[in-house]
């Protein structure tokens, strides 16, 4: 577990996971669309798919990590990480295509977690595209978090800020790419900062998802170039910064958290095929949407469906039973109704 990792190009570094979630250290690599299924089998839910990779040990039915935390650096060449549990090369990582669900790379595998956790939701942050967004119960412990870029910025000049406690070397307090990065390092402490004020959410039945991406390096990049001395200091920084952040959090849920770094230097475009049908109807399935797509499908439509379908099984066969023995009833002998008529009608 106290391997040193350097991390070059597109990869998934584990920097903390607990001993009954077994990583396998080798070079195999993993493509990019499987992470939220690879952070849905280490929290031990299923997946629709198989997940044939040898990097994860099947684990314990009933032991399983209290967190999961998956950071995203876009723009990263390399980082040197000094702990780690194991590094993978990464593989087919294209860019996110719009709309908020497809934002954040755990998006999909929170919706799993809402099904089986519909009163303790999980704790979700994303930031993406300079802004923070919360789901589920990090909406109460984490309100106090600053979610717009002005917001996050106005946060680095006020009490406790990165800008006093960090060595920013060749960084500029008044650049704007600069001041861009330092927020989202200084994201990362707010949470610790949080977590740390609220240790019942470490404690509770309901497993725990954050997921942050991170742009400020790759704006970095862009400015100065990948040979400037601002890029390089940002890279240590960002490389210490986040091995304290992954030991902090794994301390918090006490030993039993999974933390991950994905670094991507440049996402690929990715590869499709289209094509057209000459059965294409112009038909728009959902009249919600002018695009003509599908409707959205709920995890909870099969189970639905049984419970419809047999039941009306089972009311239909109930009818059919309960007719039959009606019109084969002899009112003489079966019925007390019957009797009661026939004796009133003596009696008159």
């Amino acid at each position: 577990k106290n391997a040193t990792s350097y991390v070059r190009g597109d990869s998934l570094t584990v920097l903390q996971a607990p001993e009954f979630v077994s990583f396998q250290k080798g070079k195999w690599p993993i493509s990019g669309e499987k992470i939220p299924d690879l952070v849905a089998l280490t929290m031990g839910f299923s997946v629709q798919e198989d997940l044939s990779w040898p990097g994860l040990e099947a684990g314990p039915l009933f032991q399983r990590p209290r967190a999961n935390v998956l950071v995203v650096v876009r723009g990263a060449d390399d980082l040197d990480f000094p702990q780690s549990v194991a590094s993978y090369p990464l593989e087919n990582v294209s860019r996110p295509g719009p709309g908020f669900k497809k934002n954040g790379p755990l998006i999909g595998c929170s919706e799993v977690f809402l099904i089986f956790f519909p009163s303790q939701c999980p704790s979700l942050w994303i930031v993406s595209q300079r802004r923070l967004y919360m789901l589920g119960k990090a909406n109460a412990v984490f309100e106090d978090l600053p979610v717009t870029l002005q917001q996050i910025r106005g946060r680095l000049f006020q009490d406790g800020s990165v800008l006093a406690t960090l060595p920013l070397k060749s960084l500029s307090r008044n650049a704007e790419a600069d001041l861009l990065f330092l927020s989202e390092i200084q994201v990362l402490y707010d949470i610790t900062a949080l977590l740390q004020r609220h240790r019942h959410l470490a404690k509770d039945h309901s497993p725990d998802v954050y997921s942050l991406e991170l742009s400020g390096l790759e704006e970095l990049s862009r400015v100065y170039g990948q040979d400037s001395p601002q890029h390089r200091d940002a890279i240590a920084l960002l490389s210490s910064v986040l091995q304290k952040f992954g030991e902090d959090v794994y301390n918090l849920y006490g030993n039993s958290a999974v933390v991950e770094v994905v670094t991507v230097k440049n996402f690929e475009a990715p590869l499709t095929r289209k094509s057209r049908s000459i059965l294409e109807s112009k038909q728009i399935s959902n009249p919600g949407s002018p695009y003509n797509l599908a409707y959205k499908y709920n995890f909870n439509y099969a189970v639905v469906f049984n419970i419809v379908l047999w039941l009306m099984i089972v009311l239909a066969l109930a009818v059919i039973a309960v007719s039959y023995n009606l019109w084969n009833m002899d009112p003489g002998y079966d019925s007390i109704i019957y009797r009661m008529t026939n004796q009133k009608i003596r009696m008159d």
